[in-house]
């Protein structure tokens, strides 16, 4: 079947994918438990992008997730109080604390890192390397409108 079949117009198509990238997030916030079991879905989130970027302000979080500071300042608290993030003197600016991961958070995160890459690995082990391409560079070029 030819893709201009599938979706006839550009408002249909939008709709589907709309529609796919819901339900893809809502799967994903059901399986973040059997995932990443110590830490909901946004706190590892926190501590995945803190990892990523070797640390971070909390307000450099909130605007990254879109999330409120409050709910930034809660999941922080709890990485902290699990040991999984410290907060550090930002040299920069003595006033604001640089958030960075412990040994144990990060050991945490690799673990939860491979559990995700084997979930998507099995999902997709059917797809050919040009569809897992494709998929890449267009979630990525969607996800960059946001920043």
């Amino acid at each position: 079947m030819n893709e201009q079949a599938a979706f006839p117009d550009r408002a249909r198509a939008i709709e589907v994918i709309q529609r796919e990238l819901t339900a893809f997030a809502r799967r994903a916030r059901g399986r973040a438990s059997e995932l990443h079991p110590e830490l909901s879905l946004v706190a590892s989130s926190i501590l995945d992008l803190v990892i990523e970027r070797d640390g971070c302000l909390a307000a450099d979080l909130a605007g990254h997730f879109h999330l409120d500071k409050s709910t930034v300042s809660r999941q922080v608290a709890t990485l902290e109080s699990e040991g999984y993030l410290i907060r550090e003197s930002d040299p920069a600016n003595r006033r604001n604390h640089v958030l960075r991961a412990t040994a144990e958070g990060r050991r945490l995160a690799r673990a939860a890192a491979r559990r995700r890459t084997d979930a998507f690995a099995d999902r997709v082990h059917d797809w050919d390397d040009t569809d897992l391409e494709r998929l890449a560079g267009y979630l990525t070029r969607y996800n960059a409108a946001d920043e």
